[in-house]
């Protein structure tokens, strides 16, 4: 029996797939299907597939073509298969012509032509055809505009802001520059904003009001009841609204959420995070410092919070704030360390601008402890420790895009579902936002005047 092999993502199946199945199965008498799994897709930078594992899987069952299904899940597994199945022929379509030729050591290689004109990726492109614009100034503008190009059916096209000196220097032609409001919001379909802190409310109540979805860099606006009322116009205008961390979305502290919960470490007692950055004060002044850079709290603060209120939750029954600030008549501040105090729990973070420090993230439990490396919030790497070192588990996770990518998508699939499916809850959003109002409002706070 002349056993073939053929492997796929198989998403959104069509005739295309269905045609190049029909080909192997020709090759042959038994068809063996390897159906990639998710997080092996998202190592190969495949992140926008529609459907679930099992519902590929189930889409090839239903063709009728293959014998046997397998599923693949890292990078090696095709020589391994080829050798524990005893097969004869490995194929795939004609796109991957030479790229497994090393299997010619092993079997006969085939490269089968493939249907034009249609495939998975027109599909979804088809399906979900986002103009996205972009409200700000921002040197993570131009981060967003190369991540954007990994999301089918997203397309960064339009770019507002009043800073003219910005607009003028702003050289990606792939983008429309816009001075004026009304043509840019003519012209897209959702918004990420990352606009001047103090100009969120504003600027998100203005997209909502004229029907386009939002997502927003983290702090929302400054205050709560604001955060709120945003939620509130979005929900009664059918449109999603979605937080921007882009750590939430890296799968590496993903992994890490999900092991805690699961009880890994036993019960959480401690949180501690800490995210300080020299360069963005290293090249300017003083004065320039306090007049374009925005606080120290509100650029680092998301960041930090983020897996103090994930794991902990927002219910804490005190939180203090001590910072260090460059001008006593500005609320520049350089460093910020807020203690919190749970019923079952404490948590602290630390934050700063000009200040550096180890940028680690600590989670102690009554079991064991996670220690993530510096730069945490970037990290594709972390460990579970325990009080015998030899039962210390390492995990790695491939960072692709620092976490972007991932959320722009998830931005995509809920505005195509009409349902938001944030990893960043709107618990979580109202949470940041309420800690940063009270440091604001300079809420049981001691402060060093530099």
């Amino acid at each position: 029996m002349k056993k073939v092999i053929t492997y796929g993502t198989f998403d959104l199946l069509h005739q295309g797939h269905i045609n190049l199945l029909q080909r192997a199965k020709e090759l042959g008498d038994y068809l063996i299907v390897g159906v990639t799994a998710d997080d092996f897709d998202k190592k190969r930078g495949k992140i926008n597939v529609h459907q679930s594992l099992m519902e590929r899987i189930e889409a090839v069952n239903e063709t009728g073509l293959a014998d046997e299904i397998i599923i693949e899940e890292y990078e090696g597994q095709k020589i391994d298969d080829v050798k524990r199945y005893n097969v004869d022929i490995f194929t795939v379509g004609s796109d991957w012509v030479g790229k497994f030729d090393y299997l010619k050591e092993y079997c006969d290689v085939v490269y089968l032509p493939r249907t034009e004109g249609i495939s998975s990726s027109q599909i979804r492109t088809k399906e979900r055809n986002v103009r996205l614009g972009i409200m700000g100034n921002n040197k993570l503008i131009e981060k967003y505009i190369k991540e954007s190009k990994y999301v089918n059916g997203l397309e960064a096209t339009a770019l507002f802001t009043d800073d003219k000196k910005f607009l003028d220097n702003f050289k990606n032609e792939e983008i429309t520059k816009y001075d004026n409001l009304t043509d840019f919001i003519d012209n897209v379909d959702a918004v990420y904003i990352i606009s001047n802190i103090e100009n969120h409310y504003d600027d998100i109540k203005y997209c909502l009001g004229h029907g386009k979805h939002v997502l927003c860099q983290s702090p929302i606006t400054l205050s709560k009841s604001q955060c709120e009322e945003l939620y509130s116009l979005s929900g009664k205008n059918n449109l999603i609204f979605m937080d921007s961390i882009k750590t939430a979305y890296s799968t590496a502290f993903n992994r890490l959420l999900l092991l805690v919960k699961s009880g890994c470490i036993g019960s959480v007692v401690s949180v501690d995070a800490t995210c300080t950055s020299l360069k963005d004060l290293q090249d300017c002044s003083k004065e320039e410092a306090l007049k374009n850079q925005n606080s120290t709290m509100c650029t680092w603060g998301p960041v930090a919070l983020l897996p103090v209120l994930s794991l902990l939750g927002t219910s804490y029954k005190k939180c203090h704030f001590s910072s260090y600030y460059l001008d006593k008549n500005n609320n520049f501040d350089l460093f910020t360390k807020i203690d919190f105090l749970y019923s079952n729990a404490v948590a602290s973070i630390k934050v700063g601008k000009g200040i550096k420090s180890e940028g680690e993230l600590i989670i102690s439990g009554t079991k064991g402890y996670v220690y993530v490396p510096a730069p945490w919030w970037n990290t594709d790497y972390f460990e579970v420790r325990y009080e015998n070192v030899g039962s210390t588990k390492r995990y790695f996770y491939q960072l692709e895009g620092e976490g972007i990518r991932y959320q722009l998508l998830t931005f995509v699939k809920s505005i195509e579902k009409k349902n938001s499916t944030s990893y960043i809850t709107k618990d979580i959003s109202l949470g940041i936002t309420n800690v940063i109002e009270k440091f604001i409002k300079k809420e049981d706070l001691d402060e060093i005047i530099l």
